[in-house]
């Protein structure tokens, strides 16, 4: 008959150590470790066996808790010593070691081939040129951004900081990038908790991100202040502002600083008080319709000194952006420009549904965008911007093509700060010392070496971004078109993107031409006195 083990056994085997240990005890301290080891140990058992709350614990004492810890350092084992190099989670190994080779100098060159597998479904490639031109300098990839109606235009890089906020990065971090933007020339966003001292320090440039709390320029309602606004809009290291409508990682969701985590910095960073909960709405209290919006634009603009003003936004219910398109044309305000955010974008903490099953991925949203706008004959009015899971070259390459302007990466420029993807920025325990408040773990970033880093990071991947262009025949990113953009749709067949994806003619939403069924109802529906549109079109 074969013995199995009984669930027992672990608890049995701590209370005989215990036992050993108290018959030895006068034979020296092996036996004292025996006993407080055993009898520690036997403690938990005898407490695992009468606590009500986990089921395993209680038929498996002492044993039991073996899980427990596994499922703590599972996600240290998995991407350490169980994940594939391509595995994304939500950034795969590949990736990451790109980004930090780049960031500590090196070009990230790698030998014996390519580990992608080109024949699977949904590979991409940029088409190459059989004349190829030579490289133009990386530094030349700017764009002007700011229409007829703004004074003071901004030539931005093509590739930024996107929105991060101190309270959700430490102020280590904070430093860091901002000091890594004025080496490299390119901008930083603030995220929608407003201009911290931090971001000051460095000298570079900022886009101040205006969310629904309005943090650094709110009265003691939570409203919009405007005298406060324009105190920190007008001085000179602030280069544009934008509007969040919405973030990728939440859209629609609003959030809740608990009160304890309201530090001093915060308090005075955000314009809230100390012993509150902070609270960022769902949605802005200084508009609620299209038209209402181009008021706050025109607002915000004059305030600012005439500094471009746009807006960002995770693609939710199509009709409501046409809505704002269709505000643009009665009002003729026109934002300087539109940042499309994606559902695959990051946060420090978001409900899990919001991450996973709201709104539009970033390609979608910016192909809808850019679109619209094309069909409203407003494309060339303003200039888009996309974030969204974005690391490399041929990952500005993807979305340059299709409409952006320019591309902006947060998480990318965490790993230039040497995030390892632990997965636990809302834990406040970041490993790292770049999402935490805690001021020992903040101790781990060193400034000015991850700041050199953050400006590696931007400097060699648009040189990568250079090369990749001269290789296809191209000197500048606002040549590429769809055209150069490939994808394998079958083990035997690859189309262009031209091909691939729905491109309408300019103004065919004003002249009632359209053909595409969702522009056309979409558009029929939109309203640019109200958000919520008229009722969808009959089919």
């Amino acid at each position: 008959m074969r013995l199995r083990p009984s669930r027992l056994t672990a608890f049995g085997v701590c209370l005989i150590v215990t036992t050993i240990g108290l018959a030895f005890w006068t034979h020296g301290p092996w036996a004292w470790w025996l006993a407080g080891v055993g009898g520690a140990l036997s403690l938990l058992g005898v407490l695992d066996l009468v606590q009500p709350t986990h089921s395993i614990q209680r038929n498996y004492p002492v044993i039991g808790h073996v899980r427990w810890l596994a499922e703590t350092i599972r996600p240290e084992l998995r991407q350490y010593l169980f994940e594939a190099d391509e595995d994304a989670a939500p950034f795969s190994r590949s990736q990451r070691s790109l980004v930090y080779m780049r960031a500590k100098g090196e070009a990230g060159e790698r030998p014996f081939g390519t580990l992608l597998d080109v024949y699977r479904n949904g590979y991409e490639f940029i088409g190459h040129s059989t004349r190829p031109v030579p490289a133009a300098d990386p530094a030349s990839f700017r764009i002007a951004i700011g229409g007829p109606q703004c004074a003071r235009p901004y030539s931005a890089s093509v590739f930024n900081i996107s929105a991060m906020s101190f309270g959700a990065l430490s102020a280590n971090a904070i430093r860091a990038l901002n000091r890594g933007a004025a080496k490299g020339g390119f901008y930083h966003d603030t995220g929608e908790g407003s201009i911290s001292p931090y971001h000051r320090e460095g000298g570079g440039d900022i886009v101040w991100e205006l969310g629904s709390g309005y943090f650094g320029c709110r009265n003691e309602e939570g409203h919009f202040d405007p005298d406060k606004f324009a105190v920190q809009a007008q001085t000179d290291q602030v280069r544009m502002i934008e509007i969040k409508l919405s973030q990728g990682a939440k859209p629609g969701h609003g959030g809740v600083l608990p009160a304890p985590k309201v530090s001093a910095e915060i308090s005075q960073t955000r314009g809230v008080p100390m012993g509150r909960d902070c609270v960022s709405p769902a949605r802005h209290t200084a508009f609620s319709t299209p038209l209402e919006m181009m008021a706050f634009i025109t607002q915000l603009r004059e305030l600012s000194g005439g500094k471009p003003v746009g807006f960002k936004l995770c693609l939710g219910h199509p009709w409501e952006f046409m809505g704002i398109v269709k505000a643009m044309l009665e009002t003729g305000v026109r934002p300087d420009f539109i940042v499309v955010d994606g559902g695959e974008g990051g946060t420090g903490a978001a409900p899990t549904e919001f991450s996973d099953h709201i709104g539009a991925p970033m390609r979608e949203g910016l192909l809808f965008v850019h679109n619209t706008l094309v069909g409203a004959g407003l494309r060339d009015t303003l200039k888009l911007g996309a974030a969204g899971r974005i690391v490399s070259a041929f990952d500005l390459t993807s979305v340059l093509a299709i409409g952006a302007d320019w591309a902006n990466a947060a998480r990318g420029f965490m790993f230039a700060l040497g995030c390892v993807q632990s997965l636990s920025c809302n834990t406040n325990r970041c490993p790292t010392g770049v999402a935490t408040q805690d001021r020992g773990r903040q101790r781990a970033l060193v400034v000015p070496d991850k700041a050199e880093r953050v400006a590696n990071f931007h400097r060699l991947t648009l040189k990568a971004l250079a090369d990749m262009l001269a290789a296809a025949g191209l000197e500048h990113p606002d040549q590429l078109t769809p055209e150069h953009m490939v994808r394998r749709v079958s083990l035997t067949e690859v189309r262009q993107f031209s091909e691939l994806h729905t491109f309408l003619k300019p103004g065919v939403l004003l002249d009632g031409s359209c053909q595409e069924g969702f522009y056309r109802d979409n558009w029929a529906r939109a309203l640019a006195d109200s958000f919520e549109g008229s009722a969808a079109p009959a089919r």
